[in-house]
């Protein structure tokens, strides 16, 4: 694997993936815990009903932000391909396509959340509407973990990358890897063992401060002059 030589370019391309990575962290968090996840228990189909017929801006402004975070993920796939491929052009490409795998997948998943609310706002002529749609929201949570699997092996591979770059830390790259294998993780017990998913919850406090901490990297890459231009 070749080191990176910092270019104009490079720097240029850097800071906007830094951008797409911190829309991405924003939309996807902010869906997930702040919209979506207060309206959803999967122990209580009716209140779940209830708690997202009260709030249909809510629960459709979650999906609008994962629709954001999937449309910067393609963008930044693109971006760290671009910037890593001179280092290692197979690794690189191969880490781009997982990633697009993973998009393709939280994006096409979304279609779950769709089918949820469409049962809901149609109650009327649904028996048994909210145990249904509650099936399509538990869809929904294991589509994304499908997603992750990808998203696991994709990150592994940009912690290679970022590792022997030569531009960035070594840490960044360690701290990638690691997320991955909390993503593969827990996307494994969700599958195979559910029972321990509660457990292995706090797990993921690692890869926000890992992706955060390489997001945050990416924005501050300054020029080869030294100007954050």
């Amino acid at each position: 694997m070749a080191k990176l030589t910092l270019t104009s370019d490079l720097a240029r391309m850097a800071r906007l993936a830094g951008l797409f990575y911190l829309i991405i962290i924003i939309a996807g968090l902010g869906a997930e815990l702040g919209l979506r996840g207060p309206l959803i228990d999967l122990a209580d189909a009716n209140g779940t009903a209830a708690a997202i017929l009260a709030a249909p801006g809510q629960f459709r402004l979650a999906i609008a932000a994962d629709i954001v975070m999937a449309l910067s993920d393609a963008g930044l796939a693109i971006l760290l391909y671009l910037i890593f491929r001179a280092a290692a052009p197979g690794l690189a490409l191969a880490a781009m396509v997982f990633r697009l795998i993973q998009t393709v997948l939280i994006a096409a998943n979304l279609m779950a959340l769709q089918g949820a609310w469409l049962i809901l706002s149609g109650a009327d002529a649904l028996a048994d509407a909210a145990a249904l749609a509650l099936v399509f929201l538990d869809l929904h949570g294991h589509g994304y973990d499908l997603g992750l699997v990808f998203f696991g092996v994709n990150s592994v591979m940009m912690g290679v990358l970022v590792w022997r770059s030569g531009l960035f830390g070594k840490l960044y790259g360690m701290g990638l890897a690691v997320a991955g294998l909390v993503y593969l993780t827990g996307s494994g017990l969700r599958f195979f063992a559910p029972e321990w998913s509660a457990a292995f919850a706090p797990a993921y406090g690692v890869t926000i401060l890992a992706e955060s901490a390489f997001c945050l990297r990416l924005l501050l890459q300054r020029s080869p002059t030294g100007k954050p231009v």
